[in-house]
């Protein structure tokens, strides 16, 4: 597939499980408290501020030939956190002319619901295109020291997303969406011997089915969108299928283009903090101007990250905006 490349992209982080409206950043990000002063904001307070949540939703607009396209990548996991953080960004919803959900889990679809209604209300009324993967409906739990199941939120089925508002494209095959501007990945090979998914994940096919280990998550996709002079930014919520296979997955999909940046959640927290040392070793070999972790990075990836890049690495937060360029 031959994707448009874009003259700018510009980055909105609408939900992001950190605030930080004082660390330093470069020129192309502008931070939270800078974005709610273009927005109106005069004086600092409690109530006028963006709140973190565990979770990731991303505002893409792509400037390509024919104008701007914008695409919502997630929708966060609350309707609470994508109101009041997008109405105090200033969030155009009736220029969001689609979304993608990364993968079937509830801190990336929760906060969809309240987003596709804003952007109904926005845009008179017109159905969304959605992008959905076949397998991430089935219900999901995380086994628990004792042996036992804690269960997650269900995912709404397509005749449900339907009902509040989109046109659901469920497949597993890499689509380009809005002019081309925007790619939309397969399933993610696994290719690398140390990413192996999301430990302790199970899930099942029906109430009364016995609970099966799901730790592979092949639902999981990445977004990817090209800028002129510069190369790919991929886009991987939560790397459950492992940042540096979502990188090889990129590379062998455009063989041809260089990769920019890649930014999102790359799970290393938790039982993942011990594949930290190879992947931060094996992200520097793709050599990437700008790498942007977030969500379910971990601070303890997030520091390895900036120890072996430097200043190539510009953490996320709850209300900056990138504008690349």
């Amino acid at each position: 597939m031959q994707l448009v490349a874009a003259s700018r992209i510009e980055i909105q982080v609408i939900v992001d499980n950190v605030l930080d409206m004082l660390s330093s950043a470069p020129r192309f990000v502008l931070r939270e408290a800078q974005q709610l002063r273009h927005q109106g904001m005069k004086r600092t307070s409690g109530g006028a501020l963006c709140c973190a949540s565990h979770g990731l939703s991303l505002l893409v607009t792509a400037h390509g030939p024919a104008g701007p396209r914008s695409l919502l990548f997630d929708g966060g996991p609350v309707d609470m956190a994508m109101e009041r953080n997008a109405t105090r960004l200033g969030v155009d919803f009736a220029a969001i002319e689609a979304v993608v959900l990364s993968h079937g889990h509830w801190d990336h679809a929760g906060g969809l619901p309240q987003a596709l209604a804003m952007m109904r209300a926005a845009n008179g009324g017109r159905a969304t295109p959605l992008y959905l993967h076949p397998g991430m409906f089935r219900e999901r739990g995380m086994r628990q020291p004792d042996g036992g199941v804690l269960p997650m939120d269900f995912i709404p089925a397509p005749g449900e997303w339907a009902a509040m508002g989109a046109t659901p494209i469920v497949t597993a095959e890499p689509q380009l969406a809005l002019d081309g501007l925007f790619y939309v990945s397969g399933e993610i090979p696994r290719v690398t011997p140390y990413e192996r998914g999301l430990p302790g994940q199970v899930g099942r096919d029906a109430e009364d089915a016995a609970w099966q280990a799901d730790e592979l998550l092949m639902d999981e996709r990445f977004l990817a969108v090209r800028l002129a002079g510069q190369g790919l930014i991929i886009f991987s919520a939560c790397s459950h299928a492992g940042v540096v296979n979502v990188l090889h997955a990129a590379r062998a999909a455009f063989p041809e283009e260089a990769i920019f940046a890649v930014m999102g959640g790359f799970h290393l927290s938790g039982e993942n903090e011990k594949i930290i040392p190879e992947t931060v070793r094996d992200i520097g070999g793709f050599d990437l101007p700008l790498v942007i972790p977030a969500h379910c990075t971990g601070w303890r990836a997030v520091n390895a990250l900036e120890r072996a890049l430097g200043e190539r690495v510009v953490p996320a937060a709850v209300g900056k905006l990138f504008t690349l360029e």
